[in-house]
């Protein structure tokens, strides 16, 4: 397979859809606005296209003959080479219907025809931005070591990092990043947090037989259908050690860092360590001053690299 960009490197989107006459006026609007436009008549031809050709963003018509919008979005979705592309639903206006399902195959967003073009560019710009914003933070933390895991509210796997894989597969050395099931071991805990009310900071732990435990937490809900959850490695003793000795820190700096690191809040590491938040800032600006960075964010990535996270 041989994937490429679009054509040169304008923005790029592709268009599903069986209707010649549609085809023509959603190109022309898209054109008209500098945007490359592929264009695909059926779901089984945009598959194909996307083995060649990623888009920015897929317009996708919701009822087809054949493989429809919907099935075609769900096998889009299940690969993880395309499952971050926005697929925005083009749905008639007596389909009301069709919007709920959109959402549940993982559209991003829809709208009615016949478009309005002014709607339409709206929206496409939007949801190319904001793809663009989420792929650029998926790097980030592929580049910083960070083991993080996105799920639907289904407890399948949308994406992982480079990190997140490696601590999956050594629970399960059978598992590969493309599967979108996780292993028994980590779906059943997966599937209790996403069934806490409150999503944001919930978070459940797996001992590891004597080499520590395993926390997953979810950090964030991202639209209707994306969950963010980090996986820590909390093996405290060892990892404070390691802190202190590869950054010459004190123990209790090497303790604070190792909690940050573990995306801990200054009041959490307060309770954990028992000792007061203005205690822990302190060792925070020393820390600072040690490793030479200004923020939090910047010594907890000093610290992920260090202990290997």
């Amino acid at each position: 397979m041989n994937q490429s960009r679009g054509p040169g490197r304008t923005d790029t989107v592709l268009v599903v859809d069986d209707e010649p006459d549609s085809l023509r006026v959603i190109t022309t609007v898209l054109e008209s606005a500098e945007i490359s436009v592929l264009v695909a008549t059926s779901g089984k031809a945009a598959l194909d296209l996307l083995d060649h050709i990623v888009p920015d963003l897929i317009l996708m018509d919701a009822v087809m003959p054949g493989m429809d919008g919907f099935e075609t979005t769900v096998r889009i979705k299940a690969n993880p080479a395309y499952a971050a592309i926005p697929v925005i639903f083009m749905t008639g206006l007596t389909e009301s219907e069709h919007v709920v399902e959109a959402f549940e195959v993982g559209g991003a967003d829809y709208v009615r025809k016949p478009v309005d073009h002014m709607e339409l560019l709206a929206r496409v710009r939007v949801h190319m931005a904001q793809g663009r914003a989420m792929q650029a933070s998926v790097a980030s933390l592929d580049a910083t070591g960070r083991r993080m895991l996105a799920t639907d509210r289904s407890g399948n796997v949308l994406w992982c990092t480079p990190g997140a894989e490696h601590v999956i597969t050594r629970l399960d050395p059978n598992w590969t990043r493309g599967d979108a099931a996780l292993p028994d071991m980590l779906r059943g805990p997966v599937e209790q947090l996403l069934a806490r009310q409150q999503l944001a900071g919930a978070s459940v732990r797996l001992d590891q037989r004597g080499s520590g435990s395993l926390e997953l937490t979810v950090v964030a809900l991202y639209r209707e259908n994306e969950v963010l959850i980090r996986l820590n490695e909390l093996n405290p003793e060892r990892d404070a050690a390691q802190l202190g000795e590869r950054l010459g820190l004190t123990q209790r700096e090497a303790e604070v860092l190792l909690w940050v690191s573990y995306g801990k809040a200054s009041s959490d590491i307060s309770d954990v360590l028992e000792i007061s938040p203005r205690t822990v800032q302190k060792h925070l600006e020393r820390i600072y001053e040690k490793l030479g960075v200004e923020t939090r964010s910047a010594a907890a990535a000093i610290a992920i690299r260090a202990i290997g996270q």
